[in-house]
């Protein structure tokens, strides 16, 4: 039986990593998108070899895995070259996600997928939710996290769409602008009603 499906998103900084850790605690199986990413990227994985055709040889690091950093960096200066990455990667990883959640044995999967709306994968999602905080907030945790500065994190979120125009598209929108207790209370109640949902349609879509 197919679980109810959330794909779950937000711009940097928000929490996505937060809430979806939430949503495992809560009861829900959980996947992410980057994570995936980083298993088919390693030396003879199909997006590191698809990276390699849509970027060139230098989208490899010397032990022929994704060189991330590299490839990152190429893709927020170059917005045709950002486009043939994703034309290239995005079908691999959305295929290995759906083998995936094949396996999932809860009655909600919930996914984290930062580029939900930008890739057009909304479609394949029963629900979505939406991550959001205060831009200060967010860049404050960005900046921290990646121990980058607050230049180069927004530079990265250019290459996103605003936050204004994802939480306008999605069904849910979770806030967290506070703590991360908070935003676990907020998460389980989600869950409570999602797990209502899967049963009311039975778990099949």
């Amino acid at each position: 039986m197919r679980p109810l499906v959330v794909g779950l998103t937000g711009s940097i900084g928000a929490g996505k990593s937060e809430a979806l850790k939430a949503f495992a605690a809560a009861g829900a199986a959980t996947l992410s998108a980057d994570a995936v990413a980083r298993d088919l990227s390693v030396r003879g994985g199909p997006v590191a070899k698809a990276a390699a055709r849509a970027l060139g040889p230098s989208a490899l690091a010397a032990d022929g895995s994704l060189h991330r950093p590299r490839v990152a960096a190429a893709v927020f200066k170059d917005a045709a070259a950002r486009r043939r990455l994703e034309k290239a990667t995005h079908p691999l990883i959305s295929r290995e996600l759906e083998r995936r959640l094949a396996r999932a044995r809860r009655p909600v999967a919930v996914v984290d997928a930062p580029l939900l709306f930008e890739a057009g994968l909304a479609r394949r999602f029963d629900l979505t939710v939406c991550v959001s905080a205060p831009a200060a907030v967010r860049l404050s945790r960005a900046a921290r996290r990646d121990r980058s500065s607050r230049a180069e994190v927004r530079a990265r979120e250019r290459a996103q769409w605003p936050q204004a125009r994802k939480v306008a598209l999605s069904d849910v929108v979770i806030f967290n602008g506070g703590s991360r207790a908070a935003l676990r209370r907020a998460v389980a109640e989600y869950q409570r009603a999602f797990e209502l949902l899967a049963q009311g349609r039975g778990g099949s879509k």
